[in-house]
């Protein structure tokens, strides 16, 4: 009974999703796939200065306790082994490099993973920098085609998280004046956290890690949409 209500669900699904497209746009699920910070990000000015103050204040209002009392709790054995903190370096060799194919770098950023190569959501069909994307073809949902798409850059999804099932924004993008026959897209992102932080990357000419800051200079055109797209 699943099997044959999942069967008469996707011609369903397709018929859903033609009826956001007509016959002259094609839709294409992109991944946004995001390296989470791996170092506390520093805290801004004012944020310490009021941390700052309210220590302070809570200073002068804090209880008292003996001293007896304290130097029995400085008594108290340490145990035999004792654990040395040594904080991650924030600048590493890859910042100072400025290597932007190390995921070792603005370890208080997120990053993001950029394409450099030929695309089905290229208008002109020529090499673009772009996300990991598809065109929808047959899949049984845009998830799974944006799964493809990943899966076909880094070869396995089993050191990413993919967020939800639904895409966090859309954009449509109209053809050229060059291409003026070209079709409109409809551009659908999904978000895919990094687990691992060694992939090897293919299916592109070149690829760069970068933060939100980078990656909207790369896309100058939609740099608004994609700064209220991206939250971080």
């Amino acid at each position: 009974m699943q099997i044959s209500l999942r069967l008469s669900a996707q011609p369903l699904l397709k018929q859903i999703i033609r009826g956001f497209s007509s016959n002259s746009e094609k839709i294409v699920a992109s991944v946004l796939f995001e390296r989470l910070p791996v170092v506390v990000p520093k805290i801004d000015p004012v944020v310490y200065a009021f941390q700052e103050f309210s220590f302070r204040w809570r200073q002068q209002y804090r209880r008292c306790y003996p001293d007896e009392l304290l130097d029995k709790s400085n008594t108290r054995g340490k145990g035999d082994y004792q654990i040395d903190y040594i904080p991650a370096p924030r600048i590493t060799e890859a910042d100072k490099k400025n290597d932007k194919k190390s995921l070792q770098r603005a370890l208080d950023r997120r990053l993001y993973l950029l394409l450099y190569g030929n695309t089905d959501g290229s208008p002109t069909g020529n090499p673009v920098w772009h996300f990991p994307e598809k065109v929808y073809e047959a899949e049984e949902t845009l998830r799974k085609c944006a799964e493809t798409a990943l899966k076909s850059v880094i070869g396995d999804l089993k050191h990413t998280y993919f967020v939800g099932n639904a895409p966090m924004g859309h954009i449509v993008v109209q053809g050229t004046e060059n291409m003026s026959n070209s079709p409109a897209l409809k551009r659908f992102f999904f978000k895919s956290q990094v687990i691992a932080t060694k992939f090897n990357i293919g299916k592109c000419e070149d690829f760069v890690w970068v933060t939100k800051d980078e990656l909207l200079e790369y896309f100058p055109e939609q740099a608004e949409f994609l700064k209220k797209m991206i939250i971080s």
